[in-house]
Formats: structure tokens, C-alpha cells, sequence
């Protein structure tokens, strides 16, 4: 099972990006889900930057096990979790 996470309509709105973002990780780790997927967007790159500066942070980061750029799309992360 795969989530998705499409931050293109929220991508103005710094605490509403904060708020999903933890949803997300907070879901993936409930449902026990292998893979999230996070579109940021390609853009200026500021919003993909939000995103892994979220995701480094030390609580949060204690939740996956790695994160992957799509070499493929630039606008697209990848959280991969590791079942515990």
C-alpha cells in the first residue's frame, strides 16, 4: 500500500503544508504503509526544500527509514518506512 501526498493546492500556506505533512507520516505509520509519496511540485524548488527540511527534523525522521528523490521527476519524493 502506497500513500500520496499532492502539495500543489496548499503550496502558499506554510502551516497547512506542516499539518499535512504530519498527517501523512502520522497515517503511514498507523496503517503501517511502505511508501509515501510526496509531490511538492517542480516549481523554484523552495517547496521541495520545506518538505525535506520537515522530514530531517529529529522526531519526525525517527518515524521512516529513508527518503528517495525521484531521479526521474524532480517534483516528487519518496518516504520509504520500514514495518516495526
Amino acid at each position: 500500500m502506497k500513500l500520496k501526498l499532492d502539495l500543489h493546492d496548499i503550496y502558499n500556506k506554510g502551516g497547512d503544508i506542516d499539518r499535512a505533512l504530519r498527517a501523512i507520516i502520522d497515517e503511514a505509520v498507523e496503517k503501517k504503509v511502505k511508501l509515501v509519496e510526496i509531490i511538492p511540485g517542480k516549481g523554484s524548488g523552495q517547496l521541495k526544500k520545506r518538505v525535506l527540511r520537515f522530514l530531517e527534523q529529529k522526531d519526525v525522521k525517527a518515524l521512516y527509514d529513508r527518503v528517495e528523490k525521484d531521479s526521474k521527476n524532480f517534483g516528487r519524493i519518496f518516504v520509504h518506512f520500514r514495518p516495526k
